[in-house]
């Protein structure tokens, strides 16, 4: 039999490996730096949140603020945030996507059956 019998190179493996992982790394740290918004009637609230989903800031307009209706704003703060991790969301797809495709069997490490 022929040694290592046609199988990728371990040390290649490991190596390709560690890239990938320097890479993910790399690439989550972006996102934790990175801030992204999300706005509900038509600006009247504005949430930011970091790429990684992370609230970081709420700003409600004053014209939102009715003391008689507290949940049309509640609803507001909740469409705003949700907007904001939707675009964090997207973000992340954008940047950690190439990162992760290999990792569902096709195109990641040769080899390994994730």
């Amino acid at each position: 039999m022929i040694p290592g019998g046609g199988q990728p190179n371990m040390q290649q493996l490991l190596q390709q490996a560690q890239k990938m992982q320097q890479d993910l790394a790399a690439a989550q740290e972006e996102l934790a730096g990175t801030e992204v918004d999300g706005q509900a009637g038509g600006g009247l609230v504005r949430a930011t949140v970091t790429g990684s989903g992370e609230l970081r800031s709420l700003v409600i307009d004053p014209k939102a603020v009715d003391p008689e209706d507290t949940e049309t704003l509640a609803d507001l703060v909740v469409a705003a945030v949700q907007a904001a991790n939707e675009n964090a969301q997207a973000l992340q797809q954008e940047k950690l996507g190439p990162l992760t495709q290999g990792l569902g069997g096709g195109g990641g490490i040769p080899g390994l059956p994730f």
